[in-house]
């Protein structure tokens, strides 16, 4: 019989190997506009030891840093979350998800942000490794297509 207390701490342990990380989770949160979301999933992912840790922390640093106030404290997130994405994608050149998370941020960034110019290379890419992405992430990338400017549903 399980008790709440080794209940908790099951779920942390699995949570924590990234047993129970939810992608489609994790995608909704980055198309929806809520801090309150971006925060729950941060502090999700900063408890695991998921492999693409940094790679998302970073996108949704991003995202958070579009949802502030303040012009400073937006900066400082970009840039940060930027810094994260960027070393994960350095760290493994061909991992096709990264690039989506890129595609994703470049193409909603003002241009201010000048984070815009692997935009071709990276949709050109995700069209071309598509196939060797999980299926989850497939099918998010398909549901993405049909609002982006670079991905279309016809290319999958």
């Amino acid at each position: 019989m399980f008790t709440i207390g080794t209940l908790l701490i099951s779920e942390v342990n699995a949570t924590q190997a990234g047993h129970d990380f939810d992608r489609t989770a994790y995608y909704q949160v980055l198309k929806n506009r809520s801090i309150e979301e971006i925060e729950k999933q941060l502090s999700l992912i900063d408890a695991s030891n998921i492999k693409e840790k940094e790679a998302y922390i970073g996108t949704l640093l991003m995202k958070k840093a579009d949802l502030v106030k303040k012009a400073k404290e937006k900066l400082k997130l970009f840039k940060s979350g930027r810094i994260k994405l960027e070393t994960s994608i350095l760290s493994d050149t061909t991992n096709t998800e990264y690039r989506f998370l890129r595609l994703i941020i470049q193409e909603h960034a003002p241009k201010s942000a000048k984070y815009s110019a692997q935009i071709d290379t990276d949709s050109d890419y995700i069209k071309k490794n598509y196939s060797k992405l999980s299926s989850d992430v497939q099918e998010i990338v398909k549901d993405y297509s049909k609002t982006s400017n670079k991905l279309h549903p016809e290319d999958f």
